[in-house]
């Protein structure tokens, strides 16, 4: 699947401390839903005690995402941290396991869902930013994105033409037959579902055991034929020829190509979320509140202190810090925030292009393009990495974020593309290592710091790279070394509240405090 700006980088717009956690679980909520068909009595959640999910599923949203999915609800539903209270009240029987499974990946889900009657297991994962792999189904290994309108149709012995006949009158984008113990299951990925009457004339109905239909989660669907103009910063700098563009223009230049729309829709949609994120900032500035949280309000007494002159003078960068401080307390209160490229890294890069917007009195279609030339950076590492701190620690969050909003800056300036990868590769350089350590396994300690300092050695990259500094490296050998990294780091320092600053015994003592179960002590049995 290709990467998509509005699927990987900007985006899910959503409410929740996480993204790996809260908006990819909902997301495997509603195909679990669907997979049920809507017909929900019983669940069972699984995870490994090797992963990250066994010591963060409670206090990061995963469990609130994941049953608020099975409700049918969406990312920005207010209702989001009542959601297990929710389900239990319906009646929904609710069991959460943890035992050595042999999961391959760190955000790995297991779930059983279903009624008397019936009951399907879903094995998906969360690969970072809130996106989604489903990788299993009633133990038929298979890849599906969320990114089709997928029907699943399950047919006794052998299928015939089916296959073929289905191709063949329906035109749709792609048929995988995945063979089981008792017959083959058909996954066909369209751009609507298979209706009733056409599975009949299609296939034997004597043979057809059972049909599903899964709705995509993304909001930019795939489709038979896709390509796009580069996948690496070499390919994109090619592209360009030594013309120095604009970075935003080869972000919508890749973005049409990739979702079949037109450029206008592009930066429509890159201003809708501009316009999101200006009212979370309004109202992170004029204070939240939120029990289960380790900070209070704090930005609303950095902005008074910068009118009244008694904070050093950052210039913009005291701006900068206004809007990222704001934007993370509104992510903390469950507020609406856009991933970019996570939730745990939500700030750096809005939060830098809306205070440069401000401060230079540009429009929300100049913060918008921004945004576009930030997301573009991100592009380049969904295709040689990954966005989650579980796989690659907090590089992989804001250290990404920081060479995002590097390259936004440089947009900003009037600078081109080659002075944005160059901004971003050094961003990239200063960043390389970052662990992830949630103190009281909350995503605010030390997370709010980190955006911070991500926007803030965006801004020197940014100038840095404008008055022709070096950056030696060139960026795709950077992202390739910042994945190997990452990986190499021990499994404590990956978001799992297992090392760093997790365990220092305030961390703990603030753990207690909220009632977070210790999560080396974890309560669940193995099933």
């Amino acid at each position: 699947m290709f990467p998509s700006i509005f699927n990987d980088v900007l985006g899910p717009i959503m409410r929740g401390p996480s993204s790996s956690h809260c908006a990819a679980a909902l997301r495997l909520g509603w195909l679990a839903r669907d997979l049920a068909a809507g017909d929900v009595e019983e669940v069972t959640v699984s995870f490994d005690q090797n992963g990250s999910l066994a010591t963060t599923h409670e206090s990061q949203g995963s469990d609130m995402g994941l049953f608020a999915g099975i409700l049918g609800w969406d990312a920005v539903d207010e209702r989001l941290p009542e959601s297990i209270r929710t389900i239990r009240d319906s009646g929904v029987k609710i069991e959460i396991v943890t035992g050595d499974f042999g999961f391959d990946h760190p955000n790995t889900y297991r779930i059983a869902v279903g009624a008397r009657w019936q009951r399907h297991v879903l094995t998906g994962i969360s690969t970072g930013g809130g996106m989604i792999e489903i990788t299993e189904i009633d133990g038929i290994p298979l890849s599906l994105f969320g990114d089709y309108w997928e029907t699943l149709i399950w047919i006794a012995g052998q299928p015939g033409d089916a296959a073929s006949r289905l191709a063949a009158r329906i035109g749709v984008d792609d048929i995988v037959l995945h063979p089981s113990a008792d017959g083959v299951l058909l996954q066909v990925k369209a751009q609507r579902f298979i209706e009733d009457p056409e599975i009949a004339e299609c296939c034997s109905d004597g043979d057809v055991r059972c049909v599903r239909r899964l709705r995509p989660v993304l909001p930019v669907r795939s489709r038979r034929g896709i390509s796009v103009p580069f996948s690496t910063c070499e390919q994109m700098l090619r592209l360009d020829d030594g013309r120095n563009l604009p970075p935003w223009e080869l972000a919508v230049q890749y973005e049409s190509q990739r979702g079949n729309l037109s450029g206008d829709a592009v930066i429509d949609r890159a201003i809708q979320i501009v316009q999101i994120l200006r009212a979370s900032v309004k109202q992170g500035i004029s204070g939240t509140t939120y029990r289960d949280r380790i900070l209070g309000h704090q930005c609303g007494r950095f902005q008074t202190r910068m009118q009244e002159g008694s904070l050093l003078d950052g210039g913009l960068l005291n701006h900068i810090v206004l809007n990222v401080t704001a934007l993370m307390e509104v992510k903390s209160a469950m507020g609406v925030i856009v991933a970019a490229p996570t939730a745990g890294s939500c700030a750096a890069l809005p939060g830098t292009c809306l205070a440069v917007a401000d401060v230079l009195d540009l429009t929300d279609e100049e913060a918008a393009k921004a945004m576009l030339a930030g997301g573009l950076i991100g592009l380049l590492v969904a295709f040689k990495s990954t966005f989650a701190a579980e796989v690659c620690g907090c590089q992989a969050e804001c250290g990404v974020a920081s060479g995002m909003t590097a390259a936004a800056l440089v947009s900003v300036a009037r600078g081109g593309v080659r002075q944005a990868t160059d901004a971003a590769s050094m961003a990239f350089q200063s960043c390389l290592g970052m662990i992830c350590d949630p103190v009281a396994n909350r995503v605010e300690v030390p997370c709010l710091g980190k955006n911070v300092m991500a926007a803030s050695n965006a801004l020197a990259c940014a100038n840095m790279a404008l008055a022709g500094y070096d950056p030696v490296i060139p960026l795709d050998e950077v992202i390739e070394t910042m994945d190997r990294v990452g990986r190499s780091l021990p499994r404590e320092l990956r978001c799992t509240a297992l090392g760093g600053l997790s365990v220092t015994k305030t961390s703990k003592d603030i753990e207690s405090r909220l009632g977070q179960p210790d999560p080396q002590g974890h309560h669940d049995s193995p099933q």
